[in-house]
């Protein structure tokens, strides 16, 4: 996917519009993005050494925190494009703040260990490199960004100094002053400038679609790596037995349906739609779609790696509820987020990814009662009923 800047005026002035210029997703972006998706990875990691829904609940928690800064460096590199030595610099330092928060995840919420701090103050230097550069697009309205931003991380520290219900609150407290941060940066700075509104909207909406959607569309496809991992991991020493083959067999059709329901059906649908958004209304649907409806479907991810790490090793066998569930849940959690993108994109149909999400749940039945085998053919043949069906009521995504 490219994205096109405006027209621009010649150097002699004739009024002559030279060629559009496409803006790409950098080699650097793409490093950025492996490395920030090593955060799934540790994330699925402490998922799957405790099945439990205290620490589903935590993750959920790290994740959320972890998106918002990584969707502000997405938003970032869109109108400052990492294109000389001083910004790829910078990148690269954002780019170990993020390792340090994602090695110190196992061991965030552990009193006796220091990684609470660890994480926070890791999380307080992405903060300060994405202040820095973001004033190359927006000068000193910057302080409305990096404010909130900065008090979330000072947050999630103290969080690291505490323990339980208070450091619960802590991150809480984090993500409500990450969700404020939106407010802030639409009126704050009409206070001191007098700018209308509709002006810093416009501003904040001056975004390449084609650069956007592709960005996070390259996010996507690199977290689904984390299953094919999982895949690997879940197998371990096993004898290649039918069972066995059959199983890593489903798992990967599954990985592939999923993959099949973004971008087959989504992504080229979503840079039109985003497009053809005018700019003052853009920056929101940017928060609604590629934030609220993304994180979802790449927590989906997660758990789903988790539930398959956690199954290929008793394919032939009844799943305990944490394996059952992590498979259900995160293909669950992968179309519900899907079909609040939808949504927000005006992507129709969204009817049918809307009534498989209560069928995949349901599957969790059949993994507690019968076999991971069993759990994980319903999924797949869940999805490619979906698929199926809205291909065939669909002409538009039937050509596809």
């Amino acid at each position: 996917m490219t994205s096109q800047t405006a027209p621009r005026q010649d150097g002699e002035g004739t009024g002559r519009a030279e060629p559009v210029v496409p803006q790409r997703v950098t080699s650097l972006e793409l490093f950025f993005d492996l490395v920030f998706v090593y955060t799934l990875t540790q994330l699925t990691v402490l998922i799957a050494h405790d099945l439990s829904w205290a620490t589903a609940g935590r993750v959920v928690l790290i994740f959320m925190v972890l998106y918002w800064m990584y969707s502000a460096y997405a938003y970032l590199t869109n109108q400052v494009p990492p294109d000389r030595p001083s910004r790829r610099t910078l990148m690269l330092l954002g780019m170990a703040a993020f390792l340090v928060c994602a090695l110190s995840i196992p061991h965030v919420f552990d009193p006796h260990s220091n990684a609470g701090v660890v994480f926070g103050l890791g999380l307080l230097l992405v903060v300060v490199v994405h202040s820095v550069l973001y004033t190359r697009s927006h000068g000193h309205d910057v302080i409305w960004y990096a404010a909130p931003n900065s008090l979330a991380a000072l947050a999630v520290t103290g969080a690291g100094l505490c323990t339980g219900l208070l450091a619960d609150g802590l991150w809480v407290l984090a993500i409500a002053l990450q969700f404020v941060t939106p407010l802030m940066a639409e009126y704050g700075p009409t206070r001191g400038s007098g700018r209308a509104t509709a002006e810093l909207r416009a501003q904040m909406g001056a975004l390449h679609p084609g650069h956007f959607v592709e960005r996070h569309g390259l996010l996507l496809i690199v977290s689904f790596g984390e299953s094919v991992i999982a895949i690997g991991v879940g197998i371990g020493d096993l004898p290649f037995t039918v069972s066995v083959f059959t199983g890593v067999f489903l798992a990967l059709a599954l990985a592939g349906a999923l993959w099949w329901t973004y971008f087959v059906r989504d992504e080229g649908g979503a840079e039109h739609a985003f497009a053809a958004t005018p700019a003052d209304r853009r920056w929101r649907l940017a928060m609604t779609a590629y934030y609220y409806a993304f994180l979802p479907m790449l927590l989906g991810v997660a758990f789903l790696a988790a539930g398959i790490k956690k199954s290929l090793g008793h394919i032939g066998e009844e799943l305990h509820t944490g394996p059952a569930l992590a498979l259900a849940g995160g293909v669950a959690l992968f179309l519900a987020g899907d079909v609040a993108f939808r949504a927000a994109m005006r992507l129709f149909p969204v009817g049918y990814r809307a009534l498989a999400v209560p069928v995949v749940l349901a599957t969790a039945l059949l993994g507690l009662r019968v076999s991971a085998l069993a759990q994980l053919l319903a999924l797949v043949v869940a999805l490619v009923a979906m698929l199926a069906a809205e291909a065939r009521r669909s002409p538009g995504a039937a050509r596809t």
